[in-house]
């Protein structure tokens, strides 16, 4: 997480109602980066009292906005709101009722709306194309992959914003910490069911008009990369369980929610022994909305888990709205923060950049330091361990009697995850015990030269004695037309060139072809393949544009690979540059990036070419196992790495 930066607060232009307070209030969530809003305070306030966070979606301008009167008149027409006054802010009326119930309110702007303007409309909510001046190595953009590959994003931002937003609420004196709560409509629903899953000092959740099992969240600013692979928001919701927690329905993507989603999360909260804590407030005869009704229903929800002693249902008062001007934050003794600020952007993910390093380099300096940190990453950025890989069965298709070996090619079929990769498998009828998963940027074809026959560092592991495995990764051999390779990897049909549509639900290609390596090994490891038992070592080999997935499927292998030896050719993944590359990986930057990967190999032995004689967090890791030794950096020539790799597989 983020370094706690001062907030800074500045609180101001207090406007005195009867009941309440209402002032005006921006602080920083990171260094320059301001998130503004208003503070509504009950009056004569004893003892402690709650704090709710409000987050208000997809409205634009909400926090300042007023309903038009035709608007407003249709909805007091049906039901859907009961005041002409109040009734011009949903906004207001939602914070005006919780003070005069004795709560202080939080209400702060999602990003590029009312007086958050730093990053503009464009480039939070509306983002279409990849910006080539934002796609460079060094002082990045959002959405740029280099923003990716240190996971950095606007859902990211506005997650961190909502946990300051916390951190402020809390920072009033008159705040009680165990009565915390978030509510929000929509992409404020969004924002509410993500804080409520990550932060624990928060006591109650309201996400309305969001939690379905359909449509996820089609703003940028509710996706990122890694987000939403195999979950979703039902189960986002269910990680506040057993707390209080309550939802609605509207005419949208919530209408089926009763039936689909919601009696899990009621199972769920019965499991916990707390049934009575989870509520759905229907209400598909409304469109989307955060009306009258559904904040009758939060406030009646606050009212029964706070006691605050209100007959229920708890029914709002008509008020008389602040303007526009009487709302905002910023005036001539505060003046706003420069709007649109593309250098602004950079400067802010260059600190968020800086801050991870610092705090990596100080963590992942020990083996403990490095498996707590980069280790738990890794398991979320490749998604999936060798304890996860599956249940993997061999489907032999040809073998076939050679030279001092058996040939075999086959599919694995890993059942549980419903992938195949095909193989080759080289059996010496006088086996050492040893396999070597080989792999090679032409798939399992690497094994064999021009001619057919096997490469003449292949035939000297299989006459020594080892078994040699090559397999054909997504996309590689058998997965292409004879002679093709894969230049661009797939997206989704959104035409939205933002990575999160595509990789907030889906693996990334390198990803994929990581977990592949982990199928293979998997098997390899069963001995489940004829005659062949369950073999002494198994060591993985890789070189070229394979080298990095080697080193990423030994990073979440654990003990299941003995022995590596990969040639990384100095790849990083902070200098990919196109979100298509094959080898883009979301959050593959982050944690140390590919050193990181290949230090989380110790103590097992390693063969490592491309990096240098003393590699970057490798050899230091390596040292403080007390085994250098298992470290073989290699710096000699080009043309006899894969020689040199074989010679020490073969010590």
């Amino acid at each position: 997480m983020p370094t706690k930066s001062p907030l800074n607060a500045v609180i101001h232009g207090k406007i005195e109602r009867e009941e309440y307070t209402v002032e005006k209030v921006y602080f920083e969530s990171a260094p320059g980066f301001f998130v503004t809003g208003n503070l509504y305070r009950p009056k004569n306030v004893q003892g402690k009292v709650p704090a709710v966070l409000f987050a208000h979606g997809h409205w634009q301008d909400a926090r300042l906005s007023e309903e038009k009167e035709e608007v407003l008149r249709g909805e007091i027409a049906t039901g859907q709101e009961r005041f002409e006054k109040g009734g011009r802010s949903r906004f207001q009326s939602m914070c005006v009722q919780l003070a005069r119930m004795g709560c202080v309110v939080w209400q702060w702007d999602m990003l590029s709306d009312s007086d958050s303007k730093q990053i503009s409309r464009a480039v939070v909510h509306t983002f279409a194309k990849q910006r080539p001046e934002m796609n460079t190595v060094e002082n990045w953009g959002l959405y740029s992959p280099q923003a990716e590959a240190h996971l950095q994003s606007i859902m990211g931002l506005q997650t961190w914003n909502a946990v300051r937003s916390l951190d402020f609420a809390l920072s009033l004196p008159e705040v009680d910490p165990t009565r915390t709560a978030i509510t929000g409509a929509s992409g404020g629903g969004t924002q509410t069911m993500l804080l409520a899953a990550i932060d624990p000092r928060l006591a109650l959740s309201f996400p309305a008009v969001m939690v379905s099992t359909a449509m996820q969240g089609g703003c940028t600013c509710e996706n990122s990369s890694l987000l939403r692979i195999g979950t979703g928001n039902v189960e986002f919701a269910a990680l506040f369980a057993p707390k209080p927690q309550g939802m609605t329905t509207a005419d949208d993507w919530t209408k089926e929610m009763s039936t689909k989603g919601f009696p899990d999360l009621k199972k769920l909260y019965n499991t916990l022994g707390a049934p009575s804590n989870v509520m759905l407030q229907r209400g598909e005869h409304f469109p989307h909305n955060y009306n009258a009704v559904s904040r009758a229903a939060f406030h009646t929800w606050v009212n029964r888990h706070f006691k605050l002693g209100f007959k229920e249902p708890v029914v709002e008062r008509d008020f008389d709205p602040l303007s526009r001007d009487q709302l905002t934050v910023w005036d001539a003794q505060h003046p706003a923060p420069k709007p649109d600020d593309a250098d602004f952007e950079r400067k802010l993910l260059r600190w968020f950049t800086d801050d991870a390093d610092k705090q990596l380099k100080a963590i992942a300096t020990t083996p403990e330091g490095l498996k707590k940190t980069v280790g738990a990453a890794m398991e979320v950025v490749v998604g999936r361990t060798y304890r996860t890989s599956g249940d993997v069965t061999w489907d032999l298709k040809h073998k076939q009697e050679r030279d001092g070996y058996i040939e075999m090619t086959g599919l694995l079929k890993n059942k549980t995850h419903q992938e195949e990769v095909p193989v080759v498998w080289l059996y010496p009828k006088e086996w050492n015990g040893r396999v070597v998963v080989w792999l090679d940027d032409a798939g399992k074809g690497g094994l064999f030269g021009a001619n057919g026959s096997l490469k003449s560092e292949v035939a000297t592991l299989v006459k020594s004695g080892a078994t040699v495995v090559g397999a054909d990764l997504l996309f590689q051999g058998e997965f292409l037309k004879e002679g093709e390779s894969v230049k661009q990897t797939r997206t989704v049909a959104n035409s939205r060139e933002a990575a999160a549509y595509t990789f907030g639900y889906n693996h990334a290609l390198f990803a994929q072809r990581a977990h592949d390596v982990l199928t293979v090994v998997k098997f390899v490891r069963a001995g489940d393949i004829g005659d062949h038992p369950k073999p002494k070592s198994v060591a993985v080999v890789g070189f070229g544009g394979v080298g990095p997935i080697a080193a990423a499927a030994r990073a979440v292998a654990g003990d299941a690979i003995d022995r590596a030896a990969i040639d990384t050719g100095a790849f990083r993944f902070g200098k990919v540059l196109s979100l298509r590359d094959p080898q883009f990986l979301p959050g593959g930057a982050k944690y140390l990036d590919l050193p990181g990967m290949l230090a989380l190999g110790a103590p097992h032995a390693l063969w490592l070419a491309g990096e240098g004689k003393d590699p970057e967090v490798v050899g230091g890791i390596y040292r403080a196992t007390g085994k250098p030794e298992a470290l073989r950096a290699y710096t000699g020539e080009a043309g006899q790495k894969t020689a040199a790799a074989v010679a020490w597989l073969l010590e």
